[in-house]
């Protein structure tokens, strides 16, 4: 049984079919336009200033001629680095004679250095072109 307006049971009315429109909607990529991206590197000459330390040694060689019991250790004393030089000697009894000791002194300079450095910078260059349709 239909539940529907009741037009079905009445007689000499006509049924009128009614229709109705839906909407369909798609979605779809359309090229509109190309971007080219390019990186460049430009040079430039760039002046800088720096500190640099230099480190210089002297070595200088002191007759000592002394002898001794033990071996004296390396030894610093300031700046100064003192190396012993040994040489056994042969006597009625053996001893260790300190030949000689080697002196290294250390001098630091500094002097201010200026100097043309190239530097090198990226960039990126975009270019953007229209398609015709």
């Amino acid at each position: 049984m239909d539940k529907g307006d009741g037009a079905d049971d009445v007689p000499g009315i006509a049924k009128l079919p009614l229709t109705e429109e839906q909407i369909h909607i798609e979605k779809r990529r359309v090229t509109t336009g190309k971007v080219r991206v390019q990186t460049m590197v430009d040079v430039s000459d760039e002046l800088v200033t720096q500190d640099l330390t230099a480190e210089r040694v002297a070595v200088s060689r002191v007759p000592v001629n002394r002898y001794v019991e033990v071996a004296p250790q390396i030894r610093t004393e300031g700046e100064l680095t003192i190396i012993p030089v040994l040489e056994e000697v042969l006597v009625v009894e053996k001893k260790l004679l300190l030949k000689e000791e080697i002196h290294i002194q250390r001098t630091e300079t500094t002097e201010l250095v200026t100097e043309t450095v190239p530097v090198r910078k990226q960039r990126a260059v975009v270019e953007s072109e229209e398609i015709d349709e």
